[in-house]
Order: structure tokens, then C-alpha cells, then sequence
């Protein structure tokens, strides 16, 4: 049998299969509450083994796009327990990711008009926020100077993130993932060339790493360790994140973090595919020996990359992301065979309603004829 579509034990819960969809900003939330749009967008891709949601802020400091559902007030977890039932409908699975941006903000999007946060006070260079600009249109707008986070503001930062998990529980999710990849707060914490801090969260790698760590056992003790998992993207370079001394120790040392936490899952992002810079030969080899739960990655995988990287050993769960932007039924056309659908990219971000969202179709016998 084709490993892809083997069920997968995460815990207590079974995936039908081993494909991940990955999570995907998708700015269709005017309000920032899911609606029923969102609901039929995530039901209508409920064949995949788990859907990871598009990031999630944890409170209105945490944004740096309009329109992104979060997961902050009554009414956005009332929008959530929606989706959340149309994919168990479906007999799907689904995480929340919960999003931090950090420095990756404006002040236009921050409460109050307060200058955005992150370990420091240095501003991202080259890097955009999604807001209203100076034109009164929505845009991306150059982030704002941020201030740095307090010692103690760190803990109430970590106490946002414990509140979204519980909203995500009660909304009926079935985890979390912690987002500590590309370049937002958590990364922010972790790369040494960016945090200049000289208190119990800065210089060591055990001290950069510890914002995210705490955070994770905070969230477990309030949902359980085994409903919590996290995103990295080691040696990524969005948004400004620069290579530092001490790198690969860094993220193998994270590694043996979480392997001594028992998460749910760790989660990798590959930037190749972005454009970044690839991850060091042996690098890969030195994680999984030190981390050996459940692993993801996401990277440009199709199906025979995919069932190749399953099969070497590498990972149990594969994850991809914009092939379900225009294939809601991705797992059936690779079980079958059936062609791929290519995305309509003017569509991947905005609020366009159904366009480019929910309108592409499941494969049918049609469109092979019509081919």
C-alpha cells in the first residue's frame, strides 16, 4: 500500500491518512470572525489526514494582516466551533495554529496605536504589514519600529497563547500548533543575530529558547502536551532573519527539547521553496536523532516526493500547502491518479468571497472529457 494514504496514530486520534494540509494565510475574514465561508473552505479539503488552519493571532497585538480570522473573543470561537464541526463532518481532523507576529506589524494594526513587540527595538528591514495605507486602500504597508517586550510582558504574552488554545479547545479543534517559523515572534526570540536582550530570555541558546519553551508547557498544562504541536523553520531567512554563530546547536538543541516534552508533533518549514537558502546537508540527520516523535515537513512536496521521503524514513506525516488551494480534493486525485488544478495566485489573498476560496471543484469524469 502507498504509505501516503496509510492512517497515522497522532496520539488518541487517527488520520485517515498521512497528508498534512498546511496552514495558509488567506485574508478572507472582513471582521476577523470564520464564517460560513470558511467553514465550507476547510470542510471542502476534510480529506486531508489533518488540516493545520492559517495562523491565528492570539489577541489584537499579535496581528499584522486585515482580515485574518483570530482566535481572541467569544464571537471568533463561535465562528471556529463551526468549521471545526463541518470537518468532523467530514470525519477530518484539525489543529488551530496560533500566531504571534511579533516585530511583523504596524501601528495602524496594534491596540491603541501602540508601536508593535518583539524581543527588541530593531526594526525589520525590507519587510511589510498588510493594513490600510496612506491611500485609504488595503496594502502592504513598511512595519513599524517595535518595542521590546518587558521581561514580565513576555509571561503575559504566554498567557494570550494559553487563552487561544482554550478558546481552540472549547471551539472544538483538536489541537494546537504553536507558530515559531518564519520570522514572527517566537523565531524572533530564537535567532541570535536579532535578540539582543541581556535577561533570562536573551544571549544563551537555552535563554532564546526559552520564551517558546515556556509556552509550550503553559499551553499543555491548560489543553494537555499531547494536543500541542510546533512549527519551526530552522535557518529560515523571512522577515529579516539573519544567520547567527550558533545555529544548527540551536535548533538541535530545541530538537531535544521537544523530544523531551512529547508533543504532539514538530512541524518543519522548509524555505527552499520560497526562495530561502537550504537547510545544511547534515542538518536534518543531526534533528531526527535528537528528535524522534512525530515529525512533519512541508516543501514543495507532490505525491512521489512525498511518498519518497514517507518511505525513506525521514518523516511520518508529509505536509503541502497550495496544492489544496485549487484541489480541495488533493488526497483523492493522488489516490486515483487524476490531474492537478493550478491556482488562480491574483486570488490567494484578499476578500474576493467564494473566488479563488471555495469555487474550484472536486476532479469529476467531466473535466477528463472536457481535457
Amino acid at each position: 500500500m502507498t504509505m501516503l494514504f496509510e492512517p497515522y496514530d497522532l496520539g488518541d486520534r487517527r488520520l485517515a491518512n498521512r497528508v498534512v494540509m498546511a496552514p495558509m494565510t488567506r485574508a478572507r475574514a472582513p471582521d476577523e470572525i470564520p464564517d460560513a465561508q470558511t467553514a465550507l473552505y476547510y470542510r471542502q479539503r476534510a480529506g486531508a489526514g489533518l488540516i493545520v488552519t492559517e495562523g491565528l493571532p492570539v489577541s489584537e497585538e499579535a496581528r499584522g494582516y486585515l482580515y485574518v480570522p483570530g482566535l481572541f473573543n467569544d464571537a471568533q470561537k463561535a465562528g471556529w466551533a463551526h468549521v471545526t464541526d463541518a470537518v468532523h463532518a467530514e470525519g477530518g481532523r484539525i489543529f488551530a495554529q496560533l500566531w504571534h507576529v511579533g516585530r511583523v506589524s504596524h501601528v495602524s494594526l496594534q491596540p491603541g496605536g501602540a508601536a508593535p513587540v518583539g524581543p527588541t527595538g530593531q526594526a525589520a528591514v525590507g519587510v511589510t504589514a498588510f493594513t490600510i495605507g496612506e491611500d485609504g486602500k488595503p496594502g502592504p504597508v513598511p512595519v513599524s519600529t517595535p518595542r521590546a517586550l518587558s521581561t514580565d510582558d513576555v509571561a503575559r504574552v504566554t498567557a494570550d497563547f494559553v487563552r487561544a488554545a482554550r478558546r481552540a479547545i472549547d471551539a472544538g479543534f483538536d489541537g494546537v500548533e504553536l507558530h515559531g517559523a518564519n520570522g514572527y515572534l517566537f523565531e524572533q526570540f530564537i535567532n541570535g543575530a536579532l535578540n539582543d536582550r541581556d535577561d533570562r530570555y536573551g544571549g544563551s541558546v537555552e535563554n532564546r529558547l526559552r520564551f517558546l519553551m515556556e509556552t509550550i508547557d503553559a499551553v499543555a498544562a491548560e489543553i494537555g502536551m499531547e494536543r500541542v504541536g510546533v512549527r519551526i523553520s530552522p535557518f529560515g531567512r523571512l522577515y529579516d532573519m539573519r544567520p547567527f554563530a550558533d545555529e544548527a546547536e540551536t535548533w538541535v538543541q530545541a530538537a531535544a527539547a521537544f523530544e523531551s516534552r512529547r508533543l504532539a508533533y514538530v512541524h518543519l518549514s522548509d524555505q527552499l521553496t520560497i526562495g530561502a537558502e537550504k537547510m545544511p546537508e547534515t542538518f536534518s540527520a543531526d534533528f531526527c536523532r535528537t528528535y524522534r516523535g512525530t515529525l512533519i515537513a512541508a516543501g514543495g512536496f507532490d505525491r512521489h516526493s512525498g511518498e519518497a521521503a514517507l518511505k525513506a524514513g525521514k518523516l511520518d506525516l508529509i505536509a503541502v500547502g497550495r496544492g489544496f488551494i485549487a484541489n480541495p480534493d488533493l488526497v483523492e486525485r493522488w489516490r486515483e491518479g487524476h490531474p492537478m488544478a493550478e491556482a488562480d495566485r491574483t486570488t490567494f489573498y484578499g476578500t474576493s468571497g467564494a473566488r479563488g476560496y471555495t469555487d474550484y471543484p472536486a476532479w469529476s469524469p467531466a473535466m477528463e472529457a472536457a481535457a
